[in-house]
């Protein structure tokens, strides 16, 4: 399962720093993590960082890429990683001050999606036509891995018979076979994967291998998570959302107020589910995820991810952050 490891950066395409912008806080930001409460960080295009410590004023920092940034995420104050395009990963130990590049493949062409760490050393990251690596030792060293166990039978049925008869083109649909893999969630000891083409999965040993779900969507979903009374909710393309009640082994569609496309789920203390999105979508539910209500934000433009942060709602936009307060939304 397991192949060479991963050069740290191309040797033909140096990287070039992001540039100190001081609208940065203006422009397309994709996600935020929060760790507890103490401060917040913000990634997006052209390898624009921002830091905050009271969701109001933000810091941005040192970033020797420029490449688009998809995700980020904390193990502990001070250590952070951020993907991106050109299977870009960067990581932080001064609590996202500054920045430092672990892999950067630009002849890839592919983009990474999501990380996640389960501790400071043990992470795995993933992306585009099933672009998926593992650290043990903290980021210093980053191993691509192929996991044949998420094709249908006819697939894997198919590379076996390639890699008899042509090893050059058995190496080239590696690349290329595999469902995008857009978000990671770690539920306890279970990971759950969600991507393209209604590809959903899980796994029980941090991803070593993956039990692929039976399809319950044929479209790309973009987000999974826990709802507040621990049932399972997967959202996506066109407005759809499913709900599964047995642990993602059965799932029920959802009925929302629009079809826009959803993005990213997030949660409140109080029990309210979010479900943020295109063109402006902003949907609410205080039934578990039963049912939804439309508070639509009225500029249309389009909700990447959010989180909560003390008494409000932190949205990152294609304009930016934004800011609600939960007292607003009762």
């Amino acid at each position: 399962m397991t192949a060479s490891t991963s050069s740290i950066a191309s040797e033909t395409i140096k990287p070039v720093a992001a540039y100190q912008a001081p609208l940065a806080s203006k422009v397309l930001l994709t996600d935020l993590a929060n760790f507890d409460n103490q401060f917040l960080t913000a990634v997006g295009e052209r390898g624009h960082i921002l830091r905050s410590t009271d969701g109001s004023h933000w810091q941005q920092a040192q970033v020797p890429v420029q490449a688009n940034l998809s995700a980020v995420m904390f193990i502990d104050k001070q250590h952070g990683w951020a993907v991106g395009h050109d299977a870009t990963i960067l990581s932080t130990s001064d609590s996202g001050t500054s920045w430092q590049i672990q892999q950067f493949l630009p002849n890839l062409d592919k983009p990474l999606f999501d990380v996640y760490f389960r501790n400071q050393n043990q992470g795995i990251a993933v992306g585009a036509y099933g672009m998926f690596y593992r650290t043990n030792d903290g980021g210093s060293t980053w191993q691509p891995e192929f996991h044949a166990e998420l094709l249908s039978e006819d697939d894997q049925d198919y590379l076996l018979e390639l890699q008899e008869t042509d090893a050059q083109a058995y190496a080239i649909e590696q690349g290329v076979i595999l469902p995008h893999f857009n978000r990671v969630f770690a539920d306890g000891n279970l990971l759950y994967m969600v991507g393209e083409a209604g590809f959903a999965a899980k796994s029980t040993d941090f991803g070593q291998t993956w039990q692929r779900l039976e399809a319950f969507y044929n479209g790309s979903m973009f987000d999974i998570a826990r709802t507040p009374e621990m049932n399972l909710l997967a959202v996506g393309l066109r407005g759809h959302a499913f709900r599964s009640v047995d642990q993602g082994n059965s799932w029920q569609e959802i009925a929302l107020p629009n079809h826009a496309t959803v993005n990213s789920i997030v949660t409140d203390a109080a029990g309210h589910i979010y479900l943020l999105g295109n063109a402006g979508s902003f949907l609410i539910s205080q039934d578990d995820g039963e049912s939804f209500s439309d508070h639509s934000l009225a500029d249309g433009k389009a909700i990447v991810s959010g989180l909560v942060w003390q008494d409000k709602l932190i949205l990152v936009t294609e304009i930016g952050i934004k800011t609600i307060n939960l007292s607003e939304l009762n």
